[in-house]
């Protein structure tokens, strides 16, 4: 009989932890393989481990995609938190090229979706979220990393809506959309 395989993921590794250790030290001698089973999946929220293959067995047949963890650097995040002020204002250019990008995503959460802006307007919208003074700076980039698009002669902008990278996500967050 082949074995089905069931992921699990849990929010918070160090609530686990301590509701498995709880678990175990409860015991007088070390689980068998089923009562083990049965405190991970009471650790993680479930009643046993059959309440927990029901429901993955269910999500499976259901298609509902799971949820995949998205691994974030908050090191990262919290070096590009410097390119802002307290305000949320972007204060100055970065020199790394990765920095740049994830920076321009904050620009970009600030642009209203679904609306067609002129050359004029996207300018001063950009203009009013940075301190160093070069908002064309601003709008090339955004144009060339496909956060928004325009016509070719340049007279209307909008913003492509794409999904942000976890470390983007985390820093818009921060920073204040």
């Amino acid at each position: 009989m082949s074995r089905t395989s069931l992921s699990l993921s849990v929010d918070d590794v160090s609530a686990f932890a301590k509701a498995l250790g709880r678990q175990l030290a409860a015991l007088e001698r070390a689980p068998g393989h089923v009562e083990l089973l049965n405190m991970v999946s009471r650790a993680t929220g479930y009643r046993n481990f059959q309440h927990f293959r029901a429901q993955s067995e269910a999500a499976s047949r259901l298609d509902v995609p799971k949820p995949a963890p998205a691994p974030v650097d908050y090191r990262k995040v919290k070096r590009l938190m410097r390119y802002f002020d307290a305000e949320g204002c972007f204060v100055r250019w970065p020199k790394k090229h990765s920095h740049q990008g994830l920076c321009l995503w904050v620009l970009w959460s600030r642009i209203p979706p679904r609306r067609v802006f002129s050359e004029r307007e996207i300018s001063e919208l950009l203009q009013k979220e940075h301190l160093f003074g070069d908002y064309a700076l601003l709008r090339r980039e955004l144009f060339d990393r496909g956060l928004i698009t325009r016509t070719p002669d340049g007279r209307e902008y909008r913003r492509l809506e794409r999904k942000p990278s976890p470390e983007a996500v985390e820093l818009i967050g921060r920073i204040g959309a």
